[in-house]
């Protein structure tokens, strides 16, 4: 009978995954802006166009934003800042140490929906169907949370690489005969692009604002709300095509786009990056489905919250106990929605059996995710983090770049906690309607 059901229901469990969809839609749209080069040029205008005086605070907020981007961010915010910084007469390992800091530890947090946050509450709403199929966590059920702590984990970076990283470091003893100041230039083309991007943008969003926010706009519920209403069953949608607008705009500018066959061209080429979040979909989507059906899932999930309940501990508590245990195992695993697949079958039910909202569960582990994505020995991103901190100090090693990532790790995932904490206690919602209980 095992057998029958693994092979019967098989593709149903994958074609029937929540964030399978939501996903592939999500990435397309935000893979062209990738690709027409948009979402590079814009993050590079932002930071070329500090102040000396505000250098640091720009380069950890562009970084901590930039996870819109994925893993490209990697690539392009750290260097660039590590040569802002010895531009300006500043350490440029300190640029590199705050560009990849912000990039890797602040991962998670954003004021704008990525495909992280699509991807991990499609994984949530599954975990969560192993007790209740009506619970949905979407993809803004953190997003009031991640708001703030995009602001406060700049203001946490930035004292951290000035107060902390920087000093460590002293003076920089290198010629800086090695600056390849092209990093710096942005063509008028592209400058008429990220222009014309911004002005779609804005009409883009007054036109969103103009179906939400009058009283009886089209996208409000029936009954004039925004939680429950089309514009939040469509958010992906709208998502996707204010990337696919901004996107078309600026490659039509700089020459990208020539023709209208060019747009499923480049998408195809950003289709290339979902191959592995279609594979990690797949197993995740059996496994989850094995565990509704033996009720393996809600076993573990009775006896976890069963011991906690022995334990008098509180929900509170139990979140924290569960970022302790995300700490512990993702300093092996290195892919975050990879871990989440593995983690939530178990702790998301155990969590709604102890009255917590599984949305809690889901930012409980991302905070502890994030913080220690720099920490992570088999992490690709360590070895690029190397070889440019290797451009400036020939004599780094991994030890060098760990040495320098464990503040903004350690230090982000105490604030951020306790920024969890107070919000929690004070009962401030995480995102639309997600209280903890």
């Amino acid at each position: 009978m095992d057998f029958e059901f693994a092979l019967t229901t098989m593709l149903d469990n994958f074609l029937s995954f929540p964030p399978l969809g939501l996903v592939i839609v999500m990435l397309l749209g935000v893979g062209l802006a990738n690709q027409v080069g948009l979402l590079e040029i814009a993050f590079k205008a932002i930071v070329v166009r500090a102040s000396p005086r505000m250098l640091t605070f720009v380069v950890i907020f562009v970084g901590i934003v930039s996870n819109i981007a994925s893993e490209s961010a990697a690539i392009v915010i750290p260097p660039l800042a590590a040569m802002l910084f010895l531009a300006v007469g500043r350490h440029p390992i300190a640029g590199l140490a705050a560009g990849f800091g912000a990039v890797g530890a602040g991962f998670s947090a954003n004021f704008i929906v990525a495909g992280t946050d699509v991807l991990l509450s499609g994984i949530t709403t599954s975990a969560a169907g192993i007790v209740d199929s009506s619970v949905v966590v979407t993809p803004v059920s953190n997003w009031y949370f991640m708001s703030a702590s995009t602001l406060i984990l700049t203001i946490v970076g930035v004292l951290i690489t000035e107060k902390v990283v920087e000093p460590r470091l002293g003076p920089y003893d290198g010629s800086g005969s090695d600056r390849d100041n092209s990093e710096f230039l942005i063509t008028a083309d592209q400058r008429r692009g990220l222009r014309n991007a911004g002005l779609v943008a804005l009409l883009y969003a007054a036109v969103v604002i103009a179906l939400v926010a009058p009283p009886n706009a089209a996208l409000r519920g029936e009954d004039g709300s925004i939680i429950t209403s089309p514009f939040m069953d469509s958010l992906v949608p709208i998502i996707f095509l204010f990337f696919v607008s901004v996107g078309i705009t600026y490659g039509i500018a700089v020459g990208t786009i020539t023709s209208s066959s060019d747009v499923p061209k480049l998408m195809i080429e950003s289709a290339k990056d979902l191959a592995g979040i279609l594979v990690l979909v797949f197993a995740v989507a059996q496994t989850i489905a094995y565990f509704q059906w033996t009720n393996l899932g809600l076993w573990v999930a009775v006896q976890g919250s069963g011991l906690l309940e022995a334990l008098d501990v509180d929900g509170v508590v139990a979140l924290i106990m569960l970022s302790l245990v995300t700490i512990v195992l993702s300093l092996v695993i290195s892919s975050g929605s990879a871990l989440w697949a593995v983690m939530a079958p178990v702790f998301v039910p155990m969590m709604m059996l102890h009255d917590v909202n599984p949305a809690y569960a889901q930012l409980a582990y991302r905070i502890a995710d994030s913080s220690t994505n720099m920490l992570v020995p088999l992490s690709p991103i360590l070895a690029v983090a190397l070889g440019y901190i290797q451009k400036y100090d020939k004599r780094a090693g991994v030890g060098t770049v760990f040495a320098l990532m464990i503040p903004y790790a350690a230090t982000f995932y105490l604030i951020w906690m306790l920024q969890f904490v107070v919000w929690t206690v004070f009962g401030l919602p995480i995102g639309p309607g997600e209280y903890l209980n």
